[in-house]
């Protein structure tokens, strides 16, 4: 039956559908914890200082694994790398469910994580290397509804199974679709070249990166909490950065490094990258302030807040699969250029709100954020995979996954420190309304700036590079 499937001519159609089972699990589990989080607090007797690792965890790992798993994918075969993903989710997810204190919760999430980064730092790899590029757009354009359809499910999902059973069923929900991706992946999925005994694998590099990245990412993460200029902060960050300086060094003289930094000369590698994280920076910029903006400003309720945030995310699934398919016939710099200018339009248009905006005035900045993003998303990704050669897709697909979680660290990071430095409280006072609404609007327009900065690199990348004739 498989064999059928292999030689079918719409083969590539099963890969897709494949691929998005794991990418479906992974964005589903990221939405439904966060809806989790309050109920495990009370179980479990974990205070938000403590409980904030269950995410944080979470975070580090997967940004700090990303490249690492892409290069093996790149050695060892992207089918095995990707399949065994979805087993170490899978046992990740169980071992969540039957935590009984907060510490082993932590400890699954990280296994979690690891088996997240094997799926995402592979998907696009694989899709790219199954598809042509004349339909590549498209494919990614839908995996971009995936990723937004996942979101979307999960808080209500997650709020259902809560309060028909319990938290942990938040995380049993991902064993049958485990074992049915699991499966899939083993049968359906195209056995690619394996280049062990050609190839070795930089253990040095692969350890100065994980360790820089987590040293960084934890001064990064925990630089509100802890203060920025407290000792383990600084520590944290200075050491992450002299590892990742050896690192550095370490790549540019070994044979067969983690990361190639020659795909950096690659013009639209690097712009469609940089753009990215710039776009990243600027959307999460505001998704962590809107809903304090929201309950506190505007007094709308947690259910309410969903409407909101679902608006941008249902706008993107509609908008990311007509990107997709467009850029294969015109290319990615309209697409990516525009999305990112209407996405700046969307970040300004949220500096004009006020304390008595009302609800279809708010809405208008969720849907030119939706719009903006899902323009943007599909042809950037698009364009930086199809400038790789196929030997180099996984390692491209983990590079493309990190500048994403970077993105989102750090614009979440910069948002709430230039918000609290600014006068700003996320739970104000009535006399300290006006100071939240000044500090909201400063906030986002820098990161508007950032979007139509990422816009102007977009803008200047080339085309499509023809690293494959495939």
């Amino acid at each position: 039956m498989f064999e059928n499937i292999k030689n079918a001519p719409n083969y590539r159609w099963y890969v897709l559908a494949t691929v998005s089972v794991g990418t479906f699990m992974a964005t589903l589990d990221s939405s439904i914890v966060n809806v989790a989080l309050p109920t495990i607090s009370g179980q479990l007797h974990s205070e938000i200082s403590t409980l904030q690792w269950v995410v944080t965890a979470y975070l580090l790992t997967i940004s700090s694994l990303l490249p690492i798993f892409g290069r093996t994918a790149d050695i060892f075969g992207r089918k095995k790398v990707y399949s065994l993903g979805f087993l170490i989710f899978t046992l990740g997810s169980v071992l969540c469910g039957l935590a009984q204190n907060i510490w082993f919760l932590v400890g699954a999430r990280v296994l979690q994580a690891i088996g997240a980064s094997m799926l995402m730092s592979n998907s696009a790899a694989i899709l790219t290397a199954t598809f042509s590029a004349k339909e590549r757009g498209k494919a990614l354009g839908l995996m971009g509804t995936v990723v937004a359809l996942g979101s979307l499910t999960g808080p209500a999902l997650g709020g259902l199974l809560i309060g028909m059973t319990s938290w942990r069923a938040a995380f049993y929900v991902n064993l049958p679709i485990g074992i049915i991706g699991f499966l899939a992946s083993r049968f359906i999925l195209p056995v690619d070249e394996q280049k062990k005994g050609q190839e070795k694998f930089d253990f040095v590099g692969a350890f100065t990166f994980t360790a820089g990245m987590v040293c960084l990412l934890l001064g990064i993460n925990n630089g509100e909490n802890w203060g920025w200029a407290s000792l383990p902060v600084m520590i944290s960050l200075v050491l992450g950065l002299i590892l990742l300086a050896m690192f550095l060094t370490i790549e540019r003289r070994v044979r067969q490094p983690i990361i190639e930094l020659s795909l950096f000369r690659n013009r639209p590698f690097l712009m469609g990258n940089l753009s990215g994280w710039l776009s990243f920076v600027a959307m999460f910029a505001n998704s962590i302030l809107l809903p304090f903006y929201l309950q506190q400003i505007l007094h709308y309720s947690p259910s309410q807040v969903g409407l909101f945030m679902i608006a941008s995310r249902v706008t993107m699934a509609i908008v990311a699969p007509l990107s997709g398919h467009a850029s294969d016939k015109f290319g990615p710099i309209a697409l990516t250029t525009s999305g990112l200018l209407i996405s700046g339009i969307g970040l300004f248009y949220y500096s004009t709100l006020t304390a008595s905006s009302h609800f279809y005035q708010v809405i208008v900045g969720s849907i030119l954020l939706g719009l903006g993003s899902g323009m943007f998303q599909s042809p950037n990704n698009s364009s930086v995979m199809s400038s790789v050669p196929p030997q180099k897709l996984g390692i491209a697909g983990g590079i493309n996954s990190l500048v994403r979680n970077l993105g989102m660290i750090i614009g979440i990071a910069f948002s709430v420190s230039l918000f609290e430095a600014l006068g700003g409280v996320t739970k104000p006072s009535p006399s300290q309304t006006p100071m939240f609404i000044s500090a909201y609007h400063t906030v986002m327009l820098i990161a508007m700036s950032i979007a139509f900065i990422g816009a102007f690199i977009s803008f200047n990348r080339k085309s499509y590079a023809k690293a494959e004739s495939n």
